[in-house]
């Protein structure tokens, strides 16, 4: 069973998963797109750049046209170009979707993968791909020095901002 019952619950679930992806984003610099949690890891960059290229791989499996989209183009070494394009793709997926898709279409499958995924969860499995990576880009913040912004609550930083000790 789906957590997607309609078109409106994944695009109300977008705004705020898309917002929280921006905001993380937003405190992206050039030079921390190259740390890695190891030297064999993947770099922040790759992680970030790989979250947006997915919103176009993965939809455009769902019939959504993503014009000069290409998905294997490399990742830019600009945090701004790549959150630029994942403001473009969002915002492509969700004028398609509220303009094309039906409620009744969430049950609709289609071929992921090679498995029959339904509509509904393939926009579920988006949200979940995104809110994922996106943990681990937190943590490649972290160990960047950056600044990390509170997605789920407050971070850290926004505790003491708050003037309240923040969770050990």
């Amino acid at each position: 069973m789906s957590l997607i019952k309609s078109v409106n619950d994944f695009l109300e679930m977008w705004k705020i998963e898309g917002a929280s992806t921006v905001k993380v984003l937003n405190n992206l610099t050039d030079e921390s797109l190259k740390q890695k949690v190891s030297p064999e890891g993947r770099t922040l960059g790759f992680i970030a750049w790989h979250i947006t290229q997915t919103i176009g791989e993965m939809m455009s499996k769902t019939g959504i046209d993503f014009p000069g989209f290409d998905e294997n183009a490399p990742a830019p070494s600009s945090a701004a170009a790549i959150k630029a394009e994942y403001e473009k793709l969002s915002a492509m997926m969700v004028e398609q979707v509220e303009k094309n898709w039906k409620d009744e279409m969430l049950n609709d499958e289609i071929n992921m993968y090679g498995q029959m995924w339904k509509r509904a969860d393939v926009l579920v499995g988006l949200v979940l791909h995104q809110s994922h990576h996106r943990g681990q880009i937190t943590v490649l913040m972290r160990q960047a020095g950056l600044r990390v912004p509170g997605v789920c609550g407050p971070s850290k930083e926004e505790w003491i901002e708050l003037g309240m000790k923040p969770l050990e």
